[in-house]
């Protein structure tokens, strides 16, 4: 098979295709034959060595892959060859096969086409914790959306109006404020071009935003922080910007305000239970229209270091894949 392979921590136009041996399932494995692979900001960070986890060299980036069981071991009674499945993993996903533990699969509804099913696992996943879980938004509360354009900011934008939230997007480009209007964004901020705390306080009639959804940090996370309503929610999502911002601890003092780590990968470890009531909130959420992922981009297994490298320089809107 062929897979794109990180020899050494780089920049995406390190990595490189290689034939690769078919990999063989062990006892509690299934063998994927991979039709789509998502693209996230994650997998940038993971070939430099800068993300949560280092996967040992080499390895073959890639966490979030729908494709059709292969074979899998004498163990496995949960699927079987054919099968129609999702998986996310901790690497090995841009590959034309992916081997991975049985209790990291989930069935594909039905009537779900591929590019779907590998562009909702970990964007979604991470905003519905984010949103529902961690920040408890509800009808009629209004939450701020920065990097609104990007996958997690879209999937925040969906289910917090699915909840009945007002939403705020602010983003780079008028082109991404019109996607993340397409989406059901309420109110548009463009902060390359406005002042951002003037544009919060008119967008809220000086109230200030319930919930901020933060996946982008940098220069925005303060002017954005001094702008939360009493008993605000800050979710500190990620780090797109690449700059971890330091915040004044007393604002959240002055405000009575909450900082709220999210980290979807280690609480899909900690509470499986939870997530899965998550994801089926999700699914039925797709099934009735409330949400759909937007896939702006499909790349070739060869191509992947130009698809991460867009990803890198924020040209993504919504997802992109990989079609091995």
């Amino acid at each position: 098979m062929k897979a794109v392979v990180c020899q050494a921590w780089g920049l995406p136009d390190t990595l490189a295709v290689q034939e690769l041996p078919d990999p063989q399932a062990g006892p509690g494995q299934v063998v994927i034959d991979v039709k789509a692979a998502g693209v996230n900001f994650p997998d940038v960070l993971i070939i430099q060595g800068k993300y949560q986890f280092k996967p040992e060299l080499p390895f073959v980036p890639g966490s979030e892959v729908a494709g059709v069981v292969r074979s899998v071991a004498d163990d496995v009674t949960t699927f079987k060859p054919g099968d129609k499945v999702i998986a996310f993993t901790s690497t090995g996903g841009f590959g034309q096969q992916l081997v991975a533990p049985a209790q990291a699969l989930a069935p594909m509804p039905p009537g779900m086409d591929f590019e779907t099913a590998a562009a909702i696992t970990l964007t979604y996943g991470t905003s519905h914790h984010a949103v529902v879980d961690r920040a408890a938004l509800k009808a009629g509360e209004t939450m701020l959306v920065l990097g609104a354009a990007g996958g997690v900011g879209l999937a925040a934008i969906e289910i917090g109006k699915a909840l009945g939230a007002r939403i705020i997007a602010c983003a780079s480009t008028d082109e991404k404020l019109e996607v993340c209007k397409a989406h059901g964004a309420d109110v548009l901020i463009n902060y390359s071009k406005e002042d951002l705390r003037e544009a919060i306080k008119a967008a809220t009639g000086g109230k200030g935003p319930d919930v901020i959804y933060d996946p982008v940090g940098g220069e925005y996370a303060e002017p954005a922080f001094r702008s939360i309503a009493w008993r605000g929610r800050y979710l500190v999502v990620g780090f797109a910007n690449g700059e971890i911002p330091k915040l004044p601890l007393n604002l959240t003092l002055l405000k009575g305000a909450s900082l709220v780590g999210v980290f979807w990968g280690e609480f899909v470890k900690r509470e499986p239970k939870a997530n899965l009531a998550g994801m089926r909130q999700l699914m039925e959420w797709l099934q009735e229209g409330k949400i759909k992922p937007h896939i702006s981009g499909r790349y070739k297994l060869e191509e992947t270091a130009r698809a991460l490298n867009d990803m890198a320089a924020r040209k993504v809107t919504g997802k992109v894949v990989i079609l091995p």
